[in-house]
């Protein structure tokens, strides 16, 4: 197009039969920039969105009424027998103030009315209860020293030398750490749960008068990922051994000595029924998610990254795709395509609408309801789609949108056969967007090993976040059982829902 001769009014063809095929050329290379201005202007939408719009894909909520005779409709409310009064008014839906946890430690103010007070009213005086009120108090964390005294005697045998024998010391998990096990779990959660990096630990602790530099609370890191790793492992083949694993990635910079800037390494994550997992590679080539699912079997739900062709094309493990992805795809060709791709995000909103309806049932329960509305929608769907990729242009963001529906169609319908199988992989985003939060935070992994090291101990605060445990408490009673529980025994260390 650069190298093409200008055509101006100087040089226009004054023939009938020359002219025509100028204008089809003027045509065409119309078309050809119309194109590359669809696409450019699709480009900055999308940076500016990143920039400065909101994260969540909606679109207009006028077009809610798009397709509505499809949506289940909803079941009325029971009908509830009448009171036989009537309230004055209306009750408030307000929050409340809630009753206060009873866990919580009590430090006891008492107010007594005084003696001058006393004297002026006069009279006896006799206590017949009191008026409690309960404020919730705040000290800030407090750093302690643990002291270890082991007993020392001197044993003496008549006729022999004195002996001395000092109590032996209990078994650590990091016996060269001096930090003990609460404090390396505070270290593990602030950095992985609040996403507060190392040098802002520094500054806190700094504030009680103790001096503890961010490279050490660095190899206590490293130090309890190596003393967790072989819970990590037990961790990673019970999640595994599930049927069902949800996975994505994200980027993470890392630094390399042998570059000038960091360059892009990638994190893992994999979820199941049985837990959370990390993993962090180098980069995002696909040697990384197949030596982590060696031997796995069952479904994986992923987005389309085709890294992870090679495990479908075994057979052993069947590819689910993920419905929120393509429907970011629509609402992403919204700019340049606007009906077309709201009527797209509109049919696959009835999808949701169904998954919405089947939410409580069972699994066989909520398979059947799919084989029944979603698989009738999914086909009409596909016509529709068949239908406007004739009609759009070929390299649009709607034609790219639809293209990798339909390149996907195979995937995307998996989850109507089981109903334990999910319509997206949101399980996976939402798991590994703690990670996406810290890098604003703590900026990039220090190296390879130190993403490795992350990764193991994430994937114990994850696991606790999804079964609702407390991860600090768990990180200090495991880094303080391991040492005396027996091999053999260690799953019993696990996170258990």
């Amino acid at each position: 197009m650069r190298n093409a001769p200008l055509i101006s009014e100087s040089n226009l063809p004054n023939n009938d039969l020359l002219a025509h095929p100028v204008v089809q050329e003027l045509m065409s290379t119309i078309k050809k920039l119309q194109l590359v201005i669809e696409q450019q202007n699709h480009r900055l939408d999308l940076l500016l969105k990143r920039i400065y719009g909101p994260r969540a894909d909606k679109i207009d909520p006028n077009q809610k009424l798009l397709f509505e005779e499809q949506l289940p409709e909803p079941v009325p409310a029971p009908l509830e027998p009448e009171p036989e009064y009537k309230l004055l008014k209306p009750l408030k839906k307000g929050h409340g103030r809630k009753f206060l946890p009873e866990n919580l430690r009590r430090e006891t103010v008492v107010v007594n009315v005084t003696d001058a007070e006393k004297r002026v009213i006069g009279g006896t005086w006799v206590q017949i209860g009191e008026v409690v009120t309960e404020k919730l108090d705040y000290t800030p964390s407090s750093l302690f020293v643990q002291r270890t005294v082991r007993l020392k005697y001197v044993v003496r045998f008549p006729g022999l030398p004195d002996r001395i024998v000092v109590a032996d010391l209990p078994l650590e998990a990091m016996p060269k750490c001096k930090a003990a096990p609460g404090l390396v779990a505070d270290v593990i959660v602030s950095k992985m749960v609040d996403h507060m990096p190392l040098y802002r630990q520094e500054k806190r602790h700094s504030r009680q008068g103790v001096d503890m530099s961010r490279s050490t609370m660095g190899g206590w890191l490293r130090d309890a990922a190596v003393v967790l790793l072989p819970l990590y492992k037990l961790l990673k083949n019970r999640v595994l051994v599930e049927n069902v694993v949800h996975t994505d990635d994200t980027p993470i910079p890392v630094q390399d000595d042998s570059r000038e800037h960091c360059r892009t390494g990638r994190l893992w994550v994999y979820v199941s029924r049985g837990g959370t997992v990390h993993d962090s590679t180098p980069d995002r080539c696909q040697d990384g998610p197949q030596e982590f699912l060696k031997g796995f079997r069952g479904y994986l739900q992923c987005d389309a990254y085709p890294g992870y062709n090679h495990l479908f094309k075994e057979g052993a493990v069947v590819e689910v795709g993920c419905w929120a992805h393509t429907r970011r795809k629509f609402i992403e060709a919204e700019k340049t395509c606007v009906g077309p791709a709201h009527e797209a995000v509109a049919r696959i909103r009835s999808l949701y609408a169904i998954e919405h309806e089947g939410k409580t049932l069972d699994a066989v329960a909520r398979s059947e309801l799919r084989q029944s509305k979603a698989v009738p929608c999914l086909q009409e769907l596909k016509s529709w789609l068949e239908k406007q990729r004739a009609e759009v242009l070929p390299k649009s963001p709607m034609a790219e949108a639809i293209n990798y529906t339909l390149n996907q169609w195979e995937a995307l319908n998996i989850y109507t056969c089981d109903g334990n199988l999910a319509i997206d992989n949101n399980i996976a985003e939402r798991a590994v967007k703690p990670f996406a939060i810290g890098r604003k935070n703590w900026l990039f992994f220090g190296s390879d090993q130190g993403g490795k090291s992350l990764a193991i101990l994430s994937s114990f605060t994850a696991t606790c976040q999804q079964f609702g445990i407390n991860p600090w408490t768990y990180l200090r009673d495991t880094l303080t059982k391991l040492p005396t529980t027996p091999a053999e025994q260690l799953h019993t260390l696990l996170p258990i829902k």
